[in-house]
């Protein structure tokens, strides 16, 4: 019986809100301390469709969700966007069809309110029963989503 893979939300996901920002400013003032957490946060954000829908998600990805990261790209929360995907394909077991890069300005911007992004949708998607249902449609052909935080290693 096949089940239904389990989906992890990108710490920039609309249902994922962590106040940071908010906890930073109850702190109190900034110091040499905070100087990591205003260090680009980098997410990788891997997509596994399933066989034949890889374009489908694509469109669906160019559509709707790319245009959000542009404008949060504009407001200067996102620093870049990058998305490959692989040349050749590799075993099942790892397989995944599309790899986005998203470069924060910092943490706290990667884990803003979800408010902040559904201003945005709201903005450039008037018609949000189409919007909602678009994006039901571009998570229902993914066998799999997950994201990772990455951070540089320092080599000699």
């Amino acid at each position: 019986m096949l089940t239904r893979p389990r989906r992890i939300r990108a710490p920039w996901a609309p249902l994922i809100a962590i106040p940071l920002a908010l906890a930073a400013a109850a702190s109190g003032p900034a110091s040499a301390a905070d100087e990591p957490a205003r260090k680009p946060f980098v997410v990788e954000c891997y997509y596994k469709a399933r066989w034949g829908h890889a374009e489908e998600f694509l469109a669906l990805f160019r559509k709707n969700h790319h245009p959000v990261l542009a404008k949060l790209v504009e407001k200067g929360d996102v620093l870049g966007v990058t998305m490959v995907k692989p040349r050749y394909h590799g075993t099942e077991d790892g397989r995944w069809d599309f790899k986005v890069t998203i470069v924060f300005k910092d943490v706290q911007a990667a884990h803003a309110p979800a408010s902040e992004a559904d201003a945005i949708k709201q903005q450039l998607f008037p018609d949000q029963a189409a919007y909602k249902a678009e994006e039901r449609r571009r998570f229902e052909i993914l066998e799999a989503h997950w994201d990772v935080p990455v951070e540089d290693v320092s080599l000699p």
